[in-house]
């Protein structure tokens, strides 16, 4: 498929929200020099281009028999709140979106704007692709323009980490807490207002209960009800993720939430299988490679493992890379008393392996390792990265309160590695004890290919961070070695010595909510050296995508 098509695809079905606001700081001046501005703009559309081929398009599809006849009436329902979780999520990370395509011409960047959610390229550090923009603000729009962290903290405001608002300013300068609920009413109305109806049509009452719940919720703030009914569903076939529920697009606090929605089809025979693993939580936890004091915490055991397939992804989920697996809910207390639901994202999962992940093992991966990369290795890592958020420990050993504030914005990308390395050491143990079928190898150069394939979302995410800190902490452990062809060869018992070494290194650091500890592993390890660079280069030259893209909705599906 070539450029031109590409971004005709990708703007396809781009709805313009309402209202445009105006750009604050960080615009170029008039006193910049003309020649630079002019190169600087020159070059831009060339960087785009370049960087489009990064994406790979892929349809959203389901086998539409598995539905009831109602179950297709609510689908397109559900594709319509979703979507206006997509509008929200535009208003949060760039609200002057309406405003940039107007003087934006070229074609191609309008639809990196789309993929990006704004004209900073998500998979590149940030980096700005249009002229003038400046740089993307560490607090998107959760916060005045120009706030630094110390006005808030200092200031005396009554729940003003709360992660279902944004902080604004008034002309006096003084600061006020704005709920989502009352700052975007409008628009969660209509999104409750479709999933009310969506309630009414469908077979389901576990899901008729949630849909309603849900509804409420997107009009009060008060999620927690929604997320219990949520855990509650076993027998549905269509489901749905919605509303602002992470915290990564807040990079000044990791404080405030972003919208987002996943339409989802259940894989009944899939999420079968999967069903006995959440039953040996308590005991890893047990065994996990750290002291005591750690892993007293015991985990939620009514959680449960599904399979699906997407078939609609909005707002935070959809913006550069494309999420395959998530553990719901976040709220540590939830996760505490009932659990969580670990979703594979099956679909889109495969769509990965084949289009990502299977080119970057034939280029990088040792030649006599590749026949280890299989997907069915790559599903269980991806699975029980999801399942390990639940091991570990939640509050801290020190009186500091949950990890999570106890971190703040440092908090996300460390989770992301604790997942990472403690799915790994959930497949080991599983392995051991028969729980799980295989060849160990299968599953650690599966595990290496995915850290050749995730540290190709740069600096400014937080999946990516992550596995930069395990790539160079597994490197200087000698877990694998690069060859003198330039490919990577695992070693697989220091692979399991590194991963025992990392689970207790990043398990020390949250228990001990150590902030301080924790910025300063990132900055030395959460980084790519000029060689591993050098190879992911090597990636872009081949044409190996970085991500996907999708072609979605009820047209793609066909259904009305």
């Amino acid at each position: 498929m070539n450029k031109s098509t590409k971004a005709a695809l990708f703007f396809t079905g781009c709805s313009i929200i309402a209202g445009i606001v105006s750009c604050n700081s960080n615009t170029e001046t008039k006193n910049t020099k003309t020649t630079k501005t002019t190169a600087v703009r020159d070059s831009l559309p060339a960087y785009v281009h370049s960087r489009l081929d990064i994406y790979e398009p892929v349809k959203l599809t389901t086998n539409l028999n598995a539905l009831s006849p109602n179950d297709r009436k609510v689908l397109p329902l559900l594709i319509q709140a979703a979507q206006i979780m997509d509008e929200l999520f535009w208003k949060q990370a760039y609200p002057q979106r309406d405003s940039l395509m107007a003087v934006v011409k070229d074609e191609d960047t309008k639809a990196f704007i789309k993929i990006n959610y704004g004209p900073w390229d998500r998979l590149n550090n940030d980096k700005p692709f249009v002229a003038g923009v400046g740089q993307r603000p560490a607090g998107a729009t959760f916060y005045p323009a120009g706030m630094d962290k110390a006005e808030l903290e200092n200031a005396t405001l009554k729940d003003k980490f709360n992660q279902y608002s944004v902080i604004e300013k008034d002309t006096a300068g003084t600061l006020t807490v704005v709920p989502y609920h009352i700052k975007f009413a409008s628009e969660l109305q209509q999104a409750s207002s479709l999933m009310k109806q969506a309630a009414l049509l469908t077979d389901d009452a576990a899901f008729k209960k949630y849909l309603n719940l849900r509804a409420d919720a997107l009009v009060t703030d008060n999620y927690v009800p929604s997320d219990y009914a949520w855990l509650d569903m076993k027998s549905n076939t269509l489901d749905m993720i919605i509303g602002p529920i992470e915290n990564y697009e807040d990079k000044l606090f990791n404080a405030r939430t972003s919208f987002e929605a996943y339409v989802l089809v259940k894989d009944k025979a899939w999420s079968k299988r999967l069903e006995k693993y959440v039953r040996l939580l308590p005991e890893l936890q047990k065994g996990l490679p750290v002291a005591a004091k750690y892993k007293k915490e015991k985990p939620g055991t009514d959680s449960e493992l599904n399979a699906y397939d997407v078939v609609y992804y909005a707002g935070d989920c959809n913006a550069g890379s494309k999420t395959i697996a998530v553990n719901l809910p976040n709220d540590e207390l939830i996760q505490q008393k009932k659990g969580t639901r670990r979703s594979q994202l099956k679909n889109t999962m495969k769509a990965k392996f084949d289009k990502i992940l299977l080119p970057i093992s034939t280029e990088l991966i040792d030649k006599e390792q590749q026949k280890y990369v299989v997907f069915d290795a790559f599903f269980a890592n991806v699975m029980f990265h999801e399942v390990a958020h639940g091991l570990g420990i939640k509050k801290t050993v020190n009186g500091k309160g949950f990890v999570k504030s106890a971190l703040k914005e440092q908090y996300g990308w460390l989770e992301e590695g604790k997942a990472d390395v403690l799915g790994l050491y959930m497949v080991t143990g599983l392995l051991k004890k028969g729980a799980l079928t295989g060849d160990i190898k299968t599953y650690y150069t599966t595990f290496m290919a995915g850290l050749l394939r995730s540290v190709r979302f740069g600096a400014s995410e937080a999946h990516g961070q992550a596995n930069m800190q395990c790539f160079n902490y597994f490197k200087e452990k000698g877990a694998f070695l690069r060859t003198e062809a330039g490919t990577y060869k695992v070693d697989y018992s220091k692979f399991a010595v590194a991963m025992n070494g990392l689970s207790n290194m990043i398990l020390t650091m949250q228990g001990n909510g150590d902030k301080a500890a924790v910025e300063k592993a990132q900055k030395e390890n959460a980084i790519i050296s000029p060689e591993l660079q050098s190879d992911l280069d090597r990636l872009s030259k081949k044409k190996i995508p970085v991500d996907i893209v999708f072609e979605q909705g009820a047209d793609v599906l066909g259904v009305k």
